[in-house]
């Protein structure tokens, strides 16, 4: 385990609060740091829950007392950017905000010093290009939570050196995530590009009153979920026909052309339509149970986690199949109290 290297993480919300547990789990010194500073103490809050949750689900490899004191609030962004070779930005997604505090960054940053931003989709390109350090600048955006799921889409602005990208990876497989790195800039990047066609698709069924919200999140969570939590489309396809992709594609290609022909793909959620889905979700998880169903949902990933069904690092591939690999419907029914 890597000791004594520095983080800063800039931003408190639940992104940069599930930043910091990522980077202090795997021994590296952390300070956070949030213009509001009234946010910082609710981080820290969250923070510790969360790590009592991992301990308790036997996910840490010490004890969450002695990974919280590695854990840092800083009083001023100078503070916290002092001795980091790396930051991970984790502000408001906008473009403006995050183009004022690159600015801000211009005269305390570390001379060396990396800066991922957790973009959902802005690219970097958009709010790096003033400032003289930007070929030391990328996205580096987690899939939510990122100390539970390890993917992180390392997308260089036109201007980022390869050495940064080089180093932004080795930091995001020395904290134990998964780093996908893109060749370059494209809206939504991948992550939310393919996110972004199965939420269409399950929006436009609602439209047309084919199924129900509830029904097209069990066809997920209990269908195809199940598969893709262990392995990705294209490995999927492979297996599921006796010639592999080709014979796949020969057999089920016309299918998918025909059902990719039959939607307009540049239609959006219209206000109508959202309304429906928000009534929907209402009726099965009310919003003031809405963070309480969060809490679930990370129980059920640490869960997950704990027996092995997802990917544990990059040399997963060369991990001997185990018997809850082979029956995962079987492992996921832990009781996530």
């Amino acid at each position: 385990m890597t000791r004594h290297r520095n983080v800063a993480v800039i931003g408190v919300g639940l992104i940069g609060s599930a930043w910091a547990i990522a980077f202090a789990r795997a021994g590296w010194n952390v300070r956070l740091f949030d213009s509001e500073q009234d946010k910082v103490g609710s981080a820290a809050v969250w923070i510790a829950q969360r790590l009592s949750d991992l301990e308790s689900y036997s996910l840490l490899s010490e004890s969450s007392e002695a990974i919280l004191r590695r854990i840092v609030c800083a009083p001023s962004l100078a503070e916290a950017l002092s001795g980091a070779e790396y930051v991970q930005e984790s502000v408001l997604e906008q473009t403006g905000v995050k183009r004022q505090l690159f600015s801000d960054l211009e005269l305390l940053l570390d001379e060396g010093a990396l800066v991922g931003s957790s973009s959902s989709g802005i690219p970097a390109s958009a709010y790096t290009g003033h400032v003289s350090f930007r070929d030391r600048c990328l996205v580096a955006h987690p899939v939510n939570p990122p100390y539970l799921i390890p993917v992180v889409e390392l997308v260089p602005a036109p201007w980022t050196a390869g050495a940064t990208l080089s180093s932004a990876r080795e930091i995001m497989l020395d904290i134990g995530q998964k780093p996908v790195s893109l060749s370059r800039e494209i809206e939504g990047f991948v992550l939310n590009r393919l996110q972004g066609v199965l939420l269409r698709e399950c929006f436009k069924l609602v439209e047309d009153g084919i199924a129900s919200v509830e029904d097209l999140d069990a066809t997920v969570s209990h269908g195809l979920g199940i598969r893709w939590s262990f392995m990705g489309p294209f490995e999927t396809i492979d297996l599921n026909a006796p010639g592999g992709v080709a014979d796949y594609a020969a057999r089920l290609g016309e299918l998918y052309r025909s059902i990719a022909s039959s939607r307009d793909h540049a239609s959006g959620w219209s206000a109508d339509l959202v309304k429906e889905v928000e009534r929907q979700r209402r009726a099965i998880v009310s919003m003031d149970s809405l963070n309480d169903h969060a809490t679930w949902r990370d129980r059920r990933l640490m869960a997950m986690a704990r027996e092995r069904i997802v990917p544990m690092g990059p040399n997963d591939s060369d991990r001997v199949i185990t018997e809850d690999d082979r029956n995962p419907i079987e492992s996921l029914a832990i009781s996530s109290d």
